[in-house]
Parts: C-alpha cells; sequence; structure tokens
C-alpha cells in the first residue's frame, strides 16, 4: 500500500461506542502498535480517509473518532469545552485501548493531544500534532482592539435564537465551506468535493447549530506553553508553513523545544501546506511519521 492511497469513505466501517448517554462514532483499522487519530474543528473521521490505510498497513491499530457534536457523533446542547472532549477520549481509551497509545491530532486536536500526555501519561506513549491550535478560541489579549469587538459582535449574533440559525445556515452552504478551505490549504486541488460533503454533511444534522454557537462562546482552555512542561513522551511537530489560522510563527514554542531537547522531540515544516498538511500532503505526513515512530524503537 503507498502512501498516496486513500481509503473510500464507505469502507471506514464506522462503530457505535456509547459514552454518558451519547452515540460516539469511530472506525478501527490495523493491528499493532495502538494510534489514536484526533480531528480538528468542524471536521470528522473522513478528514483521515488519507491517513488511516497507511498507518494500519505499517504496524499500527489505527483508531479516529468524531468527538461528540461532530461527524456522525451525537450533538446535544451541552456546554463544550476541551476538557469534555479530553474526558471523552480518556474514557475511550479505557473502554477500547489500555495499552500506551500514540496520539494524532490536527488543529484543536492536537492541543487535546497535549492534554492527555500531559494530564493522562500513562494512556501516551507519543504524539504527533498538525498545525496545532492555541486554544480552542482566541484568548481576549491575542486580538487588537478592532477584531475584539468583530469577534464579540459575531459571538452575540450566532449565539442569539433569533439570527444564530440563518447565520448558520450561510455558514454552512457548500460554497461557503469551499471558499474557506481555498483560505486555509496551501492547495487548492485538495479542496474536493469529497472533502467539502464531509463537513457540510455533519452541520445538517439537527443541533450543529447550537454545538456551533457554544463552542464559539466555549473558553479557550490551557495553552501549550501551560501543558509542555508536563509532558515527558516524545513528541513529532508538523507544521504547514503556509496556514493562515494558525501561522508557522506560532510554532516557535516547538521549534525551541525541538532544539533543547533533539532526542525527544522533532519539528518539521511543511512547505506550501496550510492549516490541514494530513490531508493536502498525506504522502509527506504519513511517511514521516512512519519514520520518526520506526526511530522510537531503535
Amino acid at each position: 500500500m503507498t502512501t498516496q492511497q486513500q481509503l473510500p469513505l464507505k469502507a471506514l466501517e464506522p462503530q457505535v461506542w456509547h459514552w454518558n448517554g451519547h452515540d460516539i462514532c469511530y472506525t478501527v483499522a490495523g493491528d499493532g502498535q495502538p494510534m489514536v487519530l484526533i480531528h480538528g474543528f468542524g471536521a470528522a473521521i473522513g478528514h483521515w480517509r488519507k491517513n488511516i490505510p497507511v498507518l494500519a498497513a505499517a504496524g499500527n491499530r489505527v483508531f479516529a473518532l468524531d468527538l461528540l457534536g461532530f461527524g456522525a457523533s451525537d450533538k446535544p446542547p451541552l456546554a463544550y469545552t476541551l476538557e469534555l472532549w479530553e474526558s471523552l477520549l480518556k474514557d475511550f481509551w479505557n473502554a477500547h485501548i489500555q495499552e500506551p497509545t500514540v496520539f494524532v491530532g490536527n488543529s484543536i486536536g492536537a492541543l487535546l493531544t497535549l492534554m492527555l500526555l500531559a494530564n493522562h501519561p500513562a494512556t501516551a506513549k507519543a504524539g504527533v500534532l498538525l498545525n496545532a491550535a492555541g486554544g480552542l478560541n482566541h484568548r481576549p489579549e491575542e486580538l487588537n482592539l478592532p477584531l475584539r469587538l468583530i469577534m464579540g459582535t459575531f459571538t452575540r449574533v450566532i449565539v442569539s435564537d433569533v439570527f444564530g440559525p440563518f447565520i448558520f445556515d450561510q455558514i454552512r452552504r457548500r460554497p461557503w465551506i469551499r471558499n474557506t478551505l481555498h483560505q486555509v490549504y496551501g492547495d487548492r486541488a485538495a479542496v474536493t468535493d469529497e472533502l467539502v460533503d464531509i463537513i457540510h454533511e455533519p452541520s445538517c444534522d439537527p443541533g450543529a447549530q447550537k454545538v456551533f454557537a457554544s463552542i464559539l462562546t466555549a473558553p479557550p482552555g490551557p495553552h501549550p506553553s501551560e501543558l509542555l512542561p508536563k509532558i515527558t513522551q516524545p513528541l513529532l511537530v508538523l507544521w504547514g508553513d503556509a496556514d493562515p489560522w494558525t501561522p508557522i510563527q506560532g510554532s516557535q514554542i516547538y521549534q525551541d523545544l525541538a532544539a533543547a531537547e533533539p532526542q525527544r522531540v522533532k519539528f518539521m515544516s511543511i512547505a506550501g501546506a496550510g492549516h490541514c498538511p494530513h490531508d493536502e500532503r498525506p504522502e509527506v505526513v504519513n511517511q514521516v511519521i512512519q519514520e520518526w515512530l520506526q526511530s522510537l524503537q531503535k
């Protein structure tokens, strides 16, 4: 199986795990070292379709799941936080794995990976971060005053029972999704109809608008700088250098760590890739992850 091979979405064989009264969709492929793939905001299991078969064929038992509120998982009206998903992932590990695992996350999935490594070290053998988010939302001090006012106004509108559903209906339209992806993907050719559908279809589920509004008003959660001093496991940090959402300038904390602890931490930028390098450049990401995991065994 080549590093360019892609798994058809219908071949993902989704399964359902019942967690705290909610249905969580997940899939598993392969045998060997357990690995859990954690998607980013608005994404789902299908975002890993170019990675699951390759990583599974390389000797890993690869799990991917839709976080509560996303994909085919339930979308109850809750207060969504990073800590909620952290608890879900810890319980998933207890239910299905129960041995040191390689966690791989993109965007907020990467931040969740850091939280698992820092707060639940027994679960984690190593972590792979792909364009890691600094928080679930921007902290006020991270925005200049005009942008802070704009974001505050937008948040008030999106949580409104009157205007929120209308605004969400516009945001979830396929042309809007495609345009957004064109902004954050370095390679526009990677923005396919299939990718748009992966994001669009779950947004049509009942409850999706309330999930979106809850997340936009959620606390940002822990900053990577709070978590990294607690982490002793190996880290691989991959960063698409054309990402406008989490610009590579924000990766300096990881670059400094890699320079200080080169035996434990590896940092690599991926030229021309945007926010989701695993989907844009899977042939690079899959190979680097495999080679890095092999180096940990030496």
